[in-house]
């Protein structure tokens, strides 16, 4: 009785961890389908758009479509420039006249 006892809790541990394994991966996947990406978080997007708007001859322009940009997609590339395919939202918003809106 108390071997089938313990076989059962260690079955049931081993369930849990699994859930919660999967529950983490599927979390994960749902942020990079949305455009999310680990680089940043929504409430950082003043100060991440402040460092990559650092080398910008147009500060405030820059650091204003980087924050309109990290507000939508909920990320921002990193680096003073380039690197927009690792958030494909942020690369592919555009603005009315068909450029890319985000620095």
């Amino acid at each position: 009785m108390t071997k089938h006892y313990l076989i059962t809790s260690l079955y049931l541990c081993l369930l849990l961890i699994l859930l919660h394994l999967v529950h983490a991966n599927h979390q994960e996947l749902n942020s990079i389908d949305r455009g999310g990406s680990p680089f940043v978080a929504t409430k950082d997007c003043e100060a991440v758009c402040a460092g990559r708007c650092r080398l910008a001859s147009r500060q405030n322009m820059c650091k204003r479509a980087c924050g309109t940009c990290c507000a939508r997609c909920n990320c921002v590339p990193p680096g003073t420039s380039g690197n927009q395919a690792l958030c494909p939202c942020y690369y592919t918003m555009t603005t009315h006249g068909g450029r890319r809106k985000c620095p």
